[in-house]
């Protein structure tokens, strides 16, 4: 029985950091590893992005890619689509780069509002592969 109301609330403290219909959620990622990188820290790809919620499990939202060098810095638009409370699987828009992305994550809950993300993504148009680590921050509707 012990087992039983453990795993029940284990079950109850992971739903409760879930987000909800209507939430908005602030994104920011770095991309760790990028394949059309040739050498370590020659250029750095930064994301920022704002989604809402329309669904308990599916997000859509609008952002901004910046690079260090002379790329031109996309607007981006995109979706996200979550399996479950951690994993995702999005696709991207890059308005500026002319380039779509479709990638999947998984997303860790650190705290009630707080998450880590990593993510993997492939890049139509430069045929790249890249892995981001980022933060996400969930403004709760009340």
């Amino acid at each position: 029985m012990k087992h039983y109301l453990v795993a029940f609330f284990m079950l109850v403290s992971v739903s409760a950091m879930a987000q909800s219909t209507h939430d908005f959620m602030v994104t920011g990622g770095l991309d760790a590893i990028k394949t059309d990188n040739v050498k370590l820290f020659d250029k750095a790809q930064l994301g920022f992005d704002v989604s809402y919620f329309i669904d308990r499990r599916f997000a859509v939202g609008a952002g901004a890619e910046l690079w260090t060098t002379r790329q031109k810095n996309s607007f981006v638009m995109g979706a996200r689509w979550y399996a479950n409370d951690n994993i995702f699987v999005r696709f991207r828009g890059l308005i500026g780069a002319n380039d779509a992305a479709l990638g999947a994550g998984y997303s860790k809950a650190v705290k009630d509002n707080w998450r880590l993300e990593a993510m993997g993504d492939y890049y139509f148009n430069g045929s790249a592969f890249g892995i981001r680590a980022g933060v996400a921050y969930i403004i709760r509707r009340k």
